[in-house]
């Protein structure tokens, strides 16, 4: 199971995996840690990530960037027209409202959904950590900022599915930094909380998260964010300013040209970054538009006189955030800043008036999210065991249901038959759930929507639930029971709806019944103790819900169900009684999500991924096939003037080169985009020429070395037959000869061979291959092998008499003098004995054992 947790950012993207030592972030195929969320789509195929931010300069309209800033938003959004302004590439209302991407690709302009664009992304993601880890990734957890909407949630959650990727969980990247810093700490308080403020400025956007710590647990305690306040609003400053003083100096508008926008965007990037750590910085671009010149100068007094009204909106999300969590600045004990926005100055010297204490940098400020999402995936993870830590999540928004009143409502005169109760409040935990109960006789809608929209500038209503149909058996109303869940994701909806109908009959009472209630008891034991986003804990929080009062809504309230209680059963007599029993039955649920892709456009999406990656993986491989050929032609020319000079002839060599140079000039021309199938078929033409040239050079260099190891196994064996070893005396003196004649003979084939090679010129095919020596080598030890390896026979074993009379005892010096002689006995005698077949007498090795006892 893979463990990986994905950053993906406006700017850049980050990929983090889990292994056994720790968390580490993977390199991309430029071995760099961060990876750019850009799709660049071309003529033949599309460029993603480091690939996509080289070609984004020379193709700027078909450059998609800063795609986080566009999923699940309306084309109306205030912020997104803003953002538009500065898009270099084409963005239009789609027919439901949100916004469509056109870009040129495969000679057309087609049109893509942010989502889309996004499961590109995640597709490129997924591609690095599995190069890293060699192993397929498909669990994964997403880091999201905190102010994500419920459809901008799901637009994530259905890019992943586009991408082949399963997320256990999106995580909120404030969370995911308090998670990476509080895990690895081993001072925290046991009874004491420690807060900690983390503020987190990126390319877009601000977030401020303030948590408390307990040992091996972490408590959210208050979100605020500001959606439009980060590090390229900075840069955006300073391109305005820059933008307005080279029209004034250099008669340039480089709003109208939009490679001239890019260019000079990155250039402020890079002047931030310069001015956050010296007091003035230079601008200087060559050739930025019309084959002028440029030169800046800054200060950075003049830059935070620029930034004032971007600086003074910092404050808003820090007193946000301590009103929610009900603290004061005293009570903030640790101040942690992290994100590639935090690195202004200026920034710092806010937060540290503010909080009236200087901020940490402890954490990597581009790593830590990231990471935490590998940790939350891990955690949740059979795979790996991490350390108890406990993350209490709150919801950032208020959500909740609304309906239309039963008709006796409306008859009663009420005029706004629309009403509504708030199911999760503010600051609820996540994972959870509520019930609510209808008394309806019939097919009914309900509502899932934002109680309070003013931070969020998106729609109120989030999702409509149609439940029924349904037929009670009495006249009256029925009782139905809805539950609405928010599930790990920060997502709601309306999970399932039971009838709930009661019965009288009649239940026979038993003598003994203590043993069912045991086993009930049982079975709902572990319940209370798996975790809040197990299903078992979601019926046993059912049961606490319905024992409980509920918003009193007029008709609607969660009234208790007899029928969740367990049976109280007499134990004295048997007797029947007439008891209530409550029959429940599913309710069918349809969900319409408003601006959500439904399965069909999912995947429908998922198959066109899935198209255009094997384009882009058909052109990687033409590509690699095209630079083979180029690479042949290049290396083999400068061989053909080199070392293999002397292994082709002189016109030979001019033909080739010709050849070569036409394959050269036909790959810059008429060659510059063919097929795979092209390339193949004219590298294998080309070698077709070169392959024997390189041959004859290989076997002139190896030619040596082989015939050196012919001649060892020649002459060891050619010695060894002729020699008066006594290792080989068991063989027979015809078998020696016939190894004696193997290896003449073999001796005079090489001799001969060798001679009509030497005769050759280099450039000549060989008449001795070294091939052929090889086989020669090892037919030879086959032949002799089995001769000069040969086994000696087994000495004969004399018969043994059956019985052995018992030897007589023996005095002490008897046997010492024994010891003696037998421990002076000379190893030539032992080696004669063994030659002759003598077995030593058993009265031996007791004398010797009984000898060696005294002396030790």
């Amino acid at each position: 199971m893979s463990v990986v947790g994905f950053d993906f950012g406006n700017e850049s993207c980050i990929v983090a995996v889990a292994r056994q030592r720790g968390i580490d972030v993977v390199l991309n195929d430029e071995s760099k840690r961060e990876t750019p969320a850009v799709v660049c789509f071309g003529d033949k195929q599309r460029f993603i990530g480091t690939a996509g931010a080289a070609s984004t300069m020379m193709n700027p309209k078909n450059a998609i960037s800063q795609i986080k800033r566009l999923i699940g938003r309306q084309f109306n959004d205030p912020e997104l027209l803003r953002d538009l302004k500065s898009f270099p590439f084409s963005v239009t209302e789609g027919p439901d409202g949100y916004p469509l991407i056109h870009a040129r690709y495969l000679g057309e302009v087609r049109t893509f959904t942010p989502t889309q664009l996004l499961g590109m992304v995640f597709s490129n993601l997924k591609a690095i950590a599995e190069n890293n880890l060699n192993a397929a990734v498909v669990d994964c957890c997403i880091g999201i900022p905190v102010y994500f909407t419920d459809l901008q949630r799901r637009a994530v959650l259905d890019a992943a599915t586009i991408a082949g990727l399963h997320p256990l969980r999106l995580l909120h990247e404030t969370t995911a930094t308090a998670l990476a810093y509080g895990i690895y700490k081993t001072d925290l308080p046991e009874n004491d909380q420690l807060n900690v403020a983390f503020v987190d400025i990126g390319h877009a956007s601000m977030q401020v998260c303030i948590a408390g710590f307990k040992k091996g647990q972490l408590k959210i305690l208050s979100h605020s964010f500001d959606r439009s306040l980060g590090g390229r609003d900075f840069d955006e400053v300073l391109f305005q300013h820059f933008a307005a003083k080279f029209k004034e100096e250099y008669r340039i508008d480089v709003l109208q040209n939009a490679r001239a926008c890019l260019r000079l965007r990155a250039a402020c990037e890079k002047l931030k970054k310069m001015l956050s750590a010296n007091p003035e910085a230079p601008l200087n671009i060559e050739c930025l538009m019309d084959e002028k010149d440029v030169r800046g100068f800054i200060k950075r007094e003049e830059f935070e006189q620029i930034s004032i009204p971007i600086l003074e909106r910092v404050k808003r999300p820090l007193d946000k955030a301590l009103a929610d969590a009900g603290l004061s600045v005293e009570n903030v004990q640790v101040v942690e800043v992290v994100g590639s926005g935090s690195r202004v100055p200026a920034i710092i010297k806010i937060l540290t008036d503010f909080f009236k204490k200087e901020p940490r940098r402890t954490m990597n400020a581009s790593e830590c999210v990231a990471r935490g999402c590998a940790l939350e995936c891990a955690i949740l993870s059979p795979t790996f065991k991490v350390r108890e830590f406990e993350v209490n999540e709150n919801f950032p928004f208020s959500i909740a249901l609304s309906w239309k009143g039963s008709a006796p409502e409306a008859q009663n005169g009420a005029a706004d038959n629309q009403q509504s109760t708030i199911v999760f409040p503010k600051g609820n935990p996540i994972p959870s759930w509520k019930a609510v109960t209808f008394y309806r006789s019939g097919t009914f809608s309900v509502d899932v929507q934002y109680a309070d929209v003013s931070e969020l500038q998106a729609p109120s209503k989030i999702s409509t639930y149609t439940i029924g149909p349904f037929h009670s058996t009495k006249s009256e109303r029925a009782k139905v029971k809805v539950k609405a869940r928010l599930n790990l994701h920060g997502i709601v909806s309306v999970e399932s709806a039971t009838l709930l109908e009661e019965e009288e009959v009649e239940v026979p009472v038993l003598k003994e019944p203590a043993k069912e209630d045991a086993k009930m008891d049982t079975n709902e034991a572990p319940n209370d103790a798996s975790p809040p986003s197990s299903t078992e804990t979601d019926v046993n929080m059912q049961e606490q819900d319905a024992k409980g009062s509920s918003d009193a809504s007029g008709v609607e309230n969660g009234v208790p169900d007899s029928g969740d209680k367990p049976v109280q059963m007499e134990t004295d007599t048997k007797v029947e009684a007439p008891k209530k029993k409550v029959k429940k039955t599913v309710i069918p649920v349809a969900e319409i999500v408003y601006g959500g892709m439904v399965p069909a456009d999912v995947q429908k999406a998922v198959e066109k991924e899935f198209e255009m990656a094997l384009q882009d993986r058909v052109m990687e491989e033409t590509k690699d096939r095209k630079n083979a050929v180029e690479a042949y032609v290049y290396d083999m020319r400068n061989k053909l003037s080199e070392k293999y000079r002397e292994f082709v002839t002189d016109s030979d060599r001019e033909e080739f080169t010709s050849k070569l140079q036409e394959v050269e000039d036909w790959l810059y021309e008429e060659g510059e985009d063919e097929t795979k199938g092209v390339y193949v078929a004219k590298l294998e033409e080309l070698k077709k020429q070169g392959d024997p040239i390189e041959e004859r050079y290989k076997e002139y260099v190896n030619r040596g070395a082989v015939i050196d190891q012919f001649n060892r196994c020649v002459n060891s064996y050619r010695e060894a037959a002729v020699s008066n070893d006594p290792r080989f005396d068991h063989i027979d003196i015809s078998e020696k000869q016939k190894v004696v004649n193997e290896c003449v003979e073999a001796d005079s084939w090489l001799r001969e061979k060798q001679q009509q090679q030497d005769s050759l010129p280099k450039h000549a095919s060989p008449v001795l291959p070294s091939a052929d020596v090889l086989k020669k080598t090892q037919a030879l030890d086959g032949f002799c092998k089995p001769i000069m390896m040969k086994q000696r026979p087994a000495p004969a074993k004399p018969a043994t008499p059956e019985t052995q009379p018992t030897p007589p005892p023996h005095t002490r010096e008897q046997q010492s003098q024994g010891g003696d002689a037998n421990a002076n006995a000379s190893p030539s005698a032992e080696r004669e004995a063994d030659d002759k077949g003598e077995v030593p007498s058993a009265s031996a090795e007791p004398m010797e054992a009984e000898t060696s006892a005294p002396s030790a």
